[in-house]
């Protein structure tokens, strides 16, 4: 949704272009590491893990095959250690938010998938809660049953609300920095902007300057917004073309959900 300049200003550069970790047929020990630990990373929001809280049971049943990613990543987020760090101490909006972001690596859009979530646990318990991400379809259409989940939130992609940028930032404070140790860990992040129905401002986090094309942009500013036009679907298409559109501050948010809807792929967004 942003150009690299914006997304190395913001600090999700790492994050901007995912490059999702998939297991393969036949995949080497090295290959399964590298598995193991995205899951990890991922699921527990790149909290620091001591070697004697490794979930060895589940690490041994992926290796041998017995179980595919989805079910270790199912492994990691049903277990007591991940109930020590995010549920015990931790207020329930928070908690539901941090389970979006571990387990479809993106924000709530807004108060009502909250409120959803908060009635389920209530009437089903943890093991639900933590189900119903595992088991939804837009779980199975982004990840599958043997790619690591990863934060989808800042990268164009169908069916994906152009809020979820702006919700996405508020929960993600760098690519160092772990859930855990978040200042605002004791209390939802995005409560305030949930029930108000907005999104805030989307800042650098050493200058404190907003990025353009986001809330609260300057309403007499153009932005020239980049795009890869998805193939027909009739035809072979080898390459990609590309447009640009020029919209004022006013029509980027339509224009970005139309350009999303046809399948395109936003390059990029600055002003004109």
């Amino acid at each position: 949704m942003t150009s690299a300049a914006s997304a190395r200003l913001l600090g999700f550069e790492p994050f901007a272009q995912p490059a999702p970790v998939e297991l393969r047929a036949n995949a080497a020990e090295g290959d399964i590491q590298a598995i193991i630990w995205a899951a990890y990373r991922q699921v527990f929001g790149n909290d620091h893990l001591m070697e004697s809280e490794r979930l060895t049971s589940a690490e041994s049943l992926l290796r041998q095959g017995h179980i595919n990613v989805r079910d270790f990543v199912r492994a990691l987020a049903l277990s007591e250690l991940y109930k020590q760090k995010f549920f015990y101490s931790t207020p329930q909006a928070r908690f539901i938010e941090l389970n979006f972001k571990h387990l479809l690596g993106r924000a709530p859009y807004d108060e009502a998938e909250i409120a959803e979530h908060v009635d389920l646990y209530v009437q089903q318990g943890y093991e639900a809660e933590i189900n119903s991400y595992l088991n939804a379809a837009e779980y199975q259409e982004n990840f599958g049953d043997q790619v690591v989940p990863y934060y989808r939130g800042f990268a164009t992609q169908r069916s994906q609300k152009t809020v979820g940028f702006a919700r996405m930032f508020q929960l993600y404070r760098g690519y160092a920095s772990s859930d855990r140790a978040a200042v605002n860990n004791k209390k939802g992040c995005l409560t305030t902007e949930l029930a108000r129905n907005s999104a805030s401002p989307v800042r650098t986090s050493t200058t404190g300057k907003e990025l353009l094309g986001t809330a609260g942009g300057a309403r007499e500013q153009l932005y020239r917004i980049r795009v890869s036009q998805a193939a027909s679907g009739r035809t072979p298409q080898i390459r990609r073309g590309m447009q640009e559109y020029l919209v004022t501050y006013e029509q980027l948010s339509p224009t970005l959900q139309r350009l999303n809807q046809r399948g395109n792929r936003i390059v990029n967004i600055t002003p004109a």
